[in-house]
């Protein structure tokens, strides 16, 4: 019996609103979807901004923000205020149109991916059929944002930094997007909650494990090529803050410098998320084949599996920040065009013939 079969789409709110208000029905549903994302996107900015300080604080043996609630749990929603209230500024020469519009691009990038992740079995507000050539073309809003925003700025540590995080950004996503067609060749489907429902049975059948050897190697070259993607350390060049101040967003300030900074955290919830999603099963619980044990599993909610395997990656993405040492442009460029692409590649290659010889 087909996944799709087995798990068919519902809509428990969605009919309910329906029934209740049958002729508004199409106004009230992509408004209860379009608001549910904001608060999730909201909530997960604020809560990841506190991990990451949380985080940092226990790498160098200290307690990070505790001044503000109970262990500093409302310090984010003091950061959010202050920043509200902050002046706006705007360098003299800049270009006011794209200097206001280019930290706009990335944070919408956000939203509109989040309305395709799939969260659950039936918490996933659009299942397009090509989800995956979706969420490399909106990324690109998130690259375009930062040199609009380099370039609009009047400055030539800004101008750099951005030219820098276009090139990195553009580099890995090639790698990104031929990693992703290698899942997309071996589900056969290039819709995410097609790819999760392709992982259903043991954790064995998760594609991480499911492809001999070349799962894990394809996992740990997207953790590399997502680093690179996020602007993180080790490879956090755009930004650099002992070379160029603070890179692109040098000149920000208030909210404009605040959706910059929310976008970048947001995204490192998406990267996460859409590694589990191709490697780690999505929402399916680790089934072990013991009876026993797999009905204990099952009765914890998908949605509780999704969001607990995507910020164990999360936390690894926050390792690597305060573990590594920041490479040089010119080994990062290297490290993509000269060992990260011809792997991927040949990646691409081995995951064929494995089809062709029905071992995947």
């Amino acid at each position: 019996m087909s996944a799709e079969t087995l798990y068919p789409l519902q809509n428990g709110i969605g009919n309910m609103v329906r029934s209740l208000f049958p002729e508004t029905a199409f106004i009230i549903n992509p408004a209860l979807g379009l608001i549910s994302v904001v608060i999730l996107v909201s909530i997960l900015a604020a809560f990841l901004i506190l991990l990451e300080r949380k985080v940092v604080a226990h790498f160098q043996v200290r307690l990070g923000p505790m001044r503000v609630g109970y262990h500093g749990i409302l310090q984010p929603l003091a950061d959010g205020i202050k920043l509200l209230f902050k002046e706006i500024l705007k360098p003299k020469g800049a270009d006011s149109f794209t200097f206001f519009l280019a930290p706009m691009l990335p944070l919408t990038a956000t939203f509109l991916i989040m309305v395709i992740m799939p969260f659950d079995h039936h918490l996933q507000l659009v299942d397009p059929a090509g989800g995956v050539l979706y969420v490399l073309g909106i990324s690109g809003l998130t690259v375009l944002g930062i040199l609009l925003g380099g370039w609009s700025s009047n400055n030539k540590l800004s101008l750099l930094g951005a030219m820098r995080s276009g090139a990195q950004m553009i580099s890995f996503e090639i790698s990104l997007a031929l990693i992703m067609l290698l899942i997309v060749m071996l589900s056969g489907t290039a819709s995410l909650r097609g790819i999760v429902l392709s992982q259903q049975g043991l954790i064995f059948d998760w594609w991480i494990f499911k492809l001999p050897f070349l799962g894990i190697l394809s996992f740990i070259m997207y953790l590399v090529a997502s680093t690179a993607e996020l602007n993180r350390t080790p490879f956090d060049l755009a930004e650099a803050e002992s070379e160029l101040t603070a890179g692109y967003h040098t000149e920000y300030s208030g909210m404009g410098f605040a959706m910059f900074f929310f976008a970048e955290f947001v995204n490192m919830f998406i990267s996460a998320g859409l590694a589990t999603t191709f490697f780690l099963g999505g929402f399916h619980p680790p089934l072990i084949g013991i009876s026993a044990v797999d009905g204990l599993l099952n009765i914890i909610p998908g949605f509780l599996w999704f969001f607990g395997k995507t910020f164990f990656i999360v936390f690894v993405y926050m390792w690597f920040r305060w573990t590594f040492p920041r490479v040089r442009i010119d080994q990062l460029m290297s490290l993509e065009w000269k060992m990260m692409l011809p792997a991927n590649l040949l990646l691409l290659i081995l995951g064929a013939v494995f089809m062709v010889l029905g071992w995947a």
